[in-house]
């Protein structure tokens, strides 16, 4: 954390700063479980930040999922012509304004910010000797008086910096943390899911009855895969919870909770 490289000078250090900005100030004002706070105001933070960019992100990736039933169709009645398929994709993309590349440069503007928050929490809440870690945390804030000489990780009788996957030393409740994470990330991943019972914007679904029996078929199981990813999502993310400390559940499950009011907002804009 202290090395004064391109990568930390630009992204740990100032979200290490604002982290204990928060921290400093909820610990001025007497409020329990200052790091947790501190936590959860900066993940709000961080989301109001990149807020236009993932809405540009969701916003492209709802599209496409409306356009899953077009799509498909499309892939049946073209499967033995790539470039006939690749102009009929373009000509659906072009009817319903949808640019397929538009959710890319947001989430590559994304990436780094939530590498280096990981970073950031990894670091504080993975530290086995506090006295050093202080010290090197001193080191990289920015003003005197964010400067600590303790850290208190308790929040709402919690330790942060334990781990659910400890749940035989802790209690059983710390399995909660990873089902709650495994849940939000359900929930918003099927929120993104196309509704093949409807068509997109009113507009009626392609034919397909004069394919063959196969192509639909595939059809059926490229869905079927989107539903098994739509569960395995879920539940690497519950897997990775187990074994990260609190506070980073924490941090993920708020940002995750932020995301899902984001999509119902676009969902809902877009009936």
């Amino acid at each position: 954390m202290t090395n004064p490289n391109l990568w930390n000078q630009l992204l740990v250090w100032p979200i290490t700063n604002l982290l204990i900005a928060f921290y400093k100030l909820c610990e001025f004002l007497h409020i329990p479980g200052p790091m947790g706070f501190a936590i959860i105001l900066l993940t709000i933070s961080i989301r109001l930040l990149l807020y236009p960019l993932m809405h540009v992100q969701l916003k492209s990736a709802k599209k496409m999922s409306d356009l899953k039933p077009h799509i498909d169709a499309l892939n049946a009645k073209h499967k033995d012509n790539k470039q006939a398929l690749q102009q009929a994709q373009l000509a659906l993309y072009k009817e319903h304004g949808v640019n397929p590349m538009a959710g890319c440069l947001p989430t590559l503007v994304q990436f780094p910010i939530l590498i280096a928050l990981y970073n950031v929490f990894y670091q504080l809440l993975g530290s086995t000797n506090i006295s050093v870690f202080l010290t090197d945390l001193n080191k990289i804030l920015y003003f005197p008086f964010l400067h600590l000489t303790k850290l208190d990780f308790m929040f709402l009788g919690v330790n942060l910096t334990i781990k659910p996957g400890e749940w035989q030393k802790y209690g059983w409740w710390l399995l909660s943390v990873p089902l709650i994470t495994a849940l939000l990330q359900w929930w918003q991943t099927k929120l993104m899911m196309p509704s093949y019972a409807k068509a997109s914007e009113g507009k009626p679904i392609l034919a397909v009855n004069d394919t063959k029996k196969n192509d639909e078929k595939k059809t059926d199981d490229m869905g079927d895969i989107q539903k098994q990813m739509a569960l395995i999502t879920p539940v690497m993310f519950g897997f990775f919870a187990l074994q990260f400390p609190l506070g980073l559940s924490l941090y993920w499950n708020v940002f995750g909770l932020f995301g899902i009011i984001q999509q119902l907002q676009i969902n809902k804009s877009s009936k």
